[in-house]
């Protein structure tokens, strides 16, 4: 059931449209004693999320007991990430989740029906996994608040993905993510329906259908006239619909649609935001359908420090590198310590161009032995910087002093480039 709805390609809904549309959704709620809250980190700031989470809080006061950010694999946030992206709220009530350790499998789907949703392509049990407080707490109400928008391992981030993956543990998040590189990641972003999706939806109807899950999803978009982000739409509901509505309208504010592939882009990756390649590798997985064959992508990251957020995951990056599909498949069969960390593997291809493109980084704290040692290109960030400054550029195509034309990305996170002959 949708539970409120609004939103369109050229809607801009203010904070307090926001409050108000949250505040009407959970009036049709009643009464509610014990609530879990489930936003993402601060790695997804700009979801308004943490705006909603404040209106929860406000709305429920005492009744709020838990909050736990959808950290997936990601590192716990800081005090500081908690009083910017959720100012006000005590941080008592935040939890932290480990997705080693801190899970419960709450049903396993069997090999035989992975193979079927995959098409054979793979055919191991897929366990579903959550974090212990959604399956213990007892709460009467988890709100799991975030965005839609395009994305490389799901072809839409949030609904279930939220809560599966986001409070997952390693062997789901893992297979997972392994369904999509085995899917192709060109066959997935953009689409709400693919293999990943069919997993977590049948896990979603027959393992957590009882919780009582409300989906609080935001749809935000850049303003062609001002180009600043701001909100298209907001949906709230308890079943699928509010999540394809969602979809469809994240297609419509998100995916940039070009008649030609550019030959050189420029990507900006904040420091506040990025830091890994793990996350900063959405540089390359949203324009690779835009990317020219032989074309370059030159990501400007200045707060780039370490490769996984993860020390294992960092390590296992810095050993293989991104060198393709059939070396990762190689080391895959040959290494058992990938085969134990699919997600690590599914990574790995994720951020190769498989030889199609030159990716060049421009770190800020890592070297150029380190860049080059994964089998990226290096280049000098303060260098780059002064060629292409991010302050002066404008979103989408610009002409260089020197006549050279390259396409400016100010945030990967937020959008989806493809040139029409790729995205079929």
């Amino acid at each position: 059931m949708i539970y409120y709805e609004q939103g369109a390609a050229d809607e801009i809904l203010s904070n307090e449209d926001l409050q108000k549309g949250l505040e009407m959704a959970l009036e049709q709620l009643g009464h509610r004693k014990k609530v879990l809250v489930i936003p993402p980190d601060f790695t997804r700031f700009h979801s308004k999320a943490g705006e909603l989470t404040t209106y929860a809080f406000k709305y429920y006061g005492e009744h709020v007991h838990d909050i736990l950010p959808a950290l997936g694999t990601h590192v716990a946030m800081t005090d500081q990430e908690i009083n910017t992206m959720f100012p006000g709220i005590p941080h008592r009530l935040f939890r932290v989740h480990n997705w080693r350790n801190d899970v419960v499998t709450v049903g396993t789907i069997p090999g035989k029906k992975v193979a079927e949703i995959t098409h054979g392509a793979l055919s191991y049990d897929w366990p579903a996994q959550v974090n212990k407080l959604l399956w213990e707490g007892k709460h009467d109400l988890i709100l799991s608040i975030g965005q839609v928008v395009p994305h490389e391992v799901i072809g839409m981030a949030n609904y279930n993905k939220n809560i599966l993956v986001g409070t997952g543990g390693s062997e789901g998040i893992n297979k997972s993510h392994f369904v999509g590189a085995v899917h192709g990641m060109e066959n997935v972003m953009g689409r709400a329906d693919n293999p990943v999706r069919e997993i977590l939806n049948y896990a979603s109807e027959n393992f957590i259908n009882h919780l009582p899950i409300m989906y609080v999803h935001t749809v935000i978009g850049r303003d062609p006239e001002s180009g600043q982000l701001v909100t298209r739409g907001l949906f709230i509901g308890d079943d699928y619909s509010v999540f394809t509505k969602a979809a469809a309208l994240s297609l419509e504010a998100n995916f940039t649609m070009l008649d030609k592939p550019f030959k050189k882009a420029v990507v900006y990756l904040d420091p506040s935001e990025f830091k890994s390649t793990w996350l900063g590798n959405k540089s390359i997985y949203r324009t690779r359908m835009a990317m020219a064959d032989d074309g370059e992508l030159i990501v400007l990251a200045p707060g780039l420090k370490e490769f996984g957020e993860d020390k294992e995951i960092d390590r296992l990056i810095r050993k293989y590198g991104y060198r393709g599909t059939p070396h990762t498949m190689k080391m895959l069969k040959e290494n058992k310590e990938l085969e134990e960390n699919l997600g690590a593997a599914a990574h790995l291809i994720h951020g190769s161009s498989e030889g199609r493109f030159n990716i060049t980084y421009c770190p800020g704290h890592l070297t150029k032995e380190e860049i080059e040692s994964v089998n990226f290109k290096y280049a000098d960030l303060n260098g780059m910087i002064e060629k292409y400054n991010p302050e002066k550029l404008t979103e989408g195509y610009n002409t260089m002093p020197d006549g050279e034309e390259i396409y400016f990305i100010s945030n990967p996170a937020v959008g989806l480039w493809a040139y029409k002959e790729r995205f079929i």
